[in-house]
């Protein structure tokens, strides 16, 4: 499935396919697992504008932190559970109390250390969001 360009809250977002997120990032060696690390973290920060709850992330240094800061191990692992918790909090904000599927930050974690699994199941949790606040 190609990625479909959606405009939710006058904020154009991408749902994308899980697995073809995944493949990209193996078929490519990892490159693209910047790219989407920087577009996920984006769209949030967006979003969160737009709904007036700013997270103030940046882009920019959630993708530093995963590399070249992975050969500290460190920041690759606080970018992903900053992402996997804001990935959480806009899903709370687009729920606005009613209940629902909830992203955990410890499963966002534990799968990043295999394979790179975290990009799709972040990504699983978006596109949910984006059906969410498209209503």
């Amino acid at each position: 499935m190609a990625a479909e360009e959606v405009e939710v809250r006058g904020v154009v977002v991408k749902r994308r396919g899980v697995l073809v997120t995944w493949l990209l990032i193996i078929v490519t060696l990892g490159i693209y697992a910047l790219f989407h690390w920087y577009y996920i973290n984006r769209e949030m920060r967006d979003m969160s504008d737009a709904l007036g709850k700013p997270f103030g992330n940046s882009p920019g240094l959630s993708v530093l932190a995963l590399f070249p800061g992975s050969f500290l191990i460190v920041p690759a692992i606080w970018t992903w559970v900053t992402t996997a918790r804001r990935t959480r909090d806009l899903r709370e904000f687009a729920l606005d109390g009613r209940p629902g599927d909830h992203t955990s930050v410890a499963l966002g974690v534990i799968l990043g250390f295999i394979y790179a699994l975290n990009h799709p199941y972040l990504q699983s949790s978006l596109n949910g969001t984006w059906e969410i606040l498209k209503d």
